[in-house]
């Protein structure tokens, strides 16, 4: 059981949130045929396709506080199910669409699926690895998951769409997660009662909701950070098929130069993890993965051609996701009491990637429409990034004499002294 948890929890729950990143992302592979079909071609294609980009954060980011108290009363096993056959359901429904008030209703749903989904996935870690494992199983479960949808999902669904039009994308990847995925985590996932680190039954989540068990004011900067790594990711990632498109790049080569940031995350990853559990500065690269990323953004201006900018936007985002996400769940988990891991999940991703994606996405596309580029907007995501970095230094700072909030981290039933 012990090294089968690995497969069981940790690979399946990768593979959900594989097919999640697909159902997110397959809207910006279709947008240039979708504006045609449903009326928002032209003068109207800026601001409406920000709003159609962007429903899905703004469900996500409510719906991740939402899913994370969800956390303190309820096995995770039943909720990640309910959220994936939601989502899947919405996703079809979306290859039927033939308005953009079907699809903006239909994204919306998914996004509030996917957000209540998200917070689960700490739950699964914290209860089924160790606290020296974490930082490893955060990276299967999340990392590779997220990362390997978007480097070979790129790939995989510009072609889809090119050969069968952008219904056939949607069908193909809601059908996915109903027939594949939602099977699978109703054979494959345990509950919550077979977990060896789960919370002792005499201690059920009964002390409410503070910001002491969030680890205290600190606890503001890691969130602000992480809304900074939100507008990172989502006003690069919404866009980027489009950027690409803008720099000359069609058809096949299109979908690899969309993925080569992804690619580069997956290749950068093992290295860096390796890196923070030898030397045990997770914070300190962490912020880095937001720092260096800045500087690199703040630098497109000084180039003209295509493929200068592609290795730019690149090393920025590849960077940044290698360094930055895999640690950012550790830290989160080590800082706060194991009865707030759930709800401390849902409101930092819930404000990061759902509020900072939001307003990183309408920023992205505004600019574009005003200046005819995406590089002023790019541009913007990393000067707000370098202040995201300082945050998370300044985090380090403050915690660095300090004792995790709560209880002991991690300690399996049965094991109590």
């Amino acid at each position: 059981m012990n090294e089968s948890r690995w497969l069981s929890i940790g690979g399946t729950l990768m593979l959900g949130l594989f097919v999640a990143y697909l159902d997110r992302t397959n809207l910006s592979v279709g947008l240039p045929q979708i504006a045609r079909d449903t009326g928002f071609a032209r003068a109207r294609f800026a601001v409406t396709s920000s709003w159609v980009l962007t429903t899905f954060l703004i469900g996500y980011a409510a719906a991740n506080v939402v899913g994370g108290v969800a956390t303190r009363g309820f096995d995770p096993k039943h909720g990640v199910i309910a959220c994936i056959s939601i989502w899947a359901v919405a996703t079809l429904a979306i290859g039927l669409a033939s308005s953009v008030a079907v699809l903006v209703t239909c994204r919306l749903v998914l996004g509030v699926a996917e957000g209540i989904y998200w917070p689960q996935q700490s739950g699964f870690a914290q209860n089924w690895f160790a606290p020296h494992e974490r930082t490893r199983a955060n990276g299967l479960i999340q990392y590779y998951g997220q990362f390997l949808a978007l480097a070979l999902g790129f790939i995989a669904l510009t072609p889809i769409y090119n050969a069968f039009g952008w219904r056939i994308l949607f069908l193909a990847t809601g059908a996915t997660g109903l027939v594949v995925i939602v099977p699978l985590y109703s054979i494959a996932l345990r509950p919550a009662s077979q977990a060896p680190y789960r919370m002792q039954a005499t201690r059920p989540y009964r002390e409410p909701l503070s910001l002491r068990l969030l680890g205290g004011p600190a606890f503001g900067l890691l969130v602000f950070s992480y809304v900074t790594q939100g507008m990172l990711f989502w006003g690069i990632t919404l866009w980027l098929p489009l950027v690409v498109r803008s720099l000359g790049f069609t058809g096949s080569g299109q979908g690899l130069a969309t993925a080569l940031p992804y690619l580069l995350a997956i290749m950068l990853a093992i290295p860096m993890a390796i890196l923070s559990d030898r030397t045990g500065q997770r914070v300190l690269i962490a912020a880095l993965g937001l720092l260096l990323p800045g500087v690199v953004l703040l630098l497109l201006p000084l180039v003209d051609a295509a493929y200068p900018k592609l290795v730019l936007i690149t090393l920025a985002l590849g960077f940044y996701a290698s360094s930055y996400t895999p640690n950012i769940w550790t830290i989160l988990q080590d800082s706060v009491a194991p009865s707030a891991v759930g709800p401390a999940s849902g409101i930092m991703n819930g404000l990061g990637a759902g509020a900072g994606g939001t307003i990183a996405g309408f920023l992205v596309g505004l600019l574009r429409s005003s200046t005819g580029s995406y590089t002023v907007g790019f541009m913007v995501l990393g000067a707000l990034v370098l202040l995201g970095g300082i945050s998370l230094l300044l985090y380090g700072r403050v915690t660095r004499s300090r004792r995790p909030a709560g209880p002991a981290l991690g300690v399996p039933v049965g094991r109590q002294s």
